[in-house]
């Protein structure tokens, strides 16, 4: 993949998995969580309906895409969460991102349902993160597509910088566009 392509596919890097979760890392990776509802906030500001439809990138996902799916995939990583902290190791179900950005609620629904969602999920979800056990973070679950177990550590690290890469995405746009 040429450098510019790699450049607007990925503006902040591809996800690099952390060897080991610290407190510090920990606490990072929680404030990224917070934070994201009210950068997407910032990244929708000014912006329009017709805004909405303008992809990121040749052949990628428009804005209206990008912020539904932030909230689809959220909202299976907070179910992943609760999984991990209920069962043992359980299997999650994966899903195809794709097929759900083309669904009729992606191109239906205002964007700021989904930042509204954003909100109270990861409100909830930092309720979790913020009164789990120190053992509770190499608490696991089992991913099929990827055949191996995930701890939570790596998951909270994964959407973090999940929030951030797409932010970047509309964010670059936006800038883009002089707004």
């Amino acid at each position: 993949m040429d450098n510019d392509l790699e450049q607007l596919k990925y503006p902040i890097g591809r996800y690099s998995k952390p060897d080991a979760a610290t407190p510090q890392l920990i606490a990072d990776w929680k404030s990224a969580i917070q934070a994201l509802p009210s950068w997407l906030d910032a990244c929708i500001e000014n912006l329009d309906e017709s805004h909405y439809n303008i992809p990121y990138r040749e052949g990628g996902w428009t804005i209206r895409q990008v912020i539904h799916h932030i909230a689809d995939s959220h909202m299976n990583a907070y179910i992943r969460l609760k999984l991990a902290l209920t069962e043992d190791n359980p299997v999650i179900k994966p899903y195809n991102e794709s097929a759900w950005a083309a669904l009729p609620d992606t191109n239906l629904t205002p964007v700021n349902v989904s930042v509204t969602m954003l909100h109270a999920l990861h409100r909830r979800m930092l309720i979790l993160l913020d009164n789990m056990q120190p053992t509770d973070w190499e608490r696991t679950y089992y991913h099929p597509e990827h055949k191996r177990n995930f701890p939570i550590w790596e998951m909270v690290a994964l959407y973090a910088w999940h929030g951030r890469h797409h932010t970047e995405h509309i964010r670059r746009l936006k800038f883009k566009l002089d707004l």
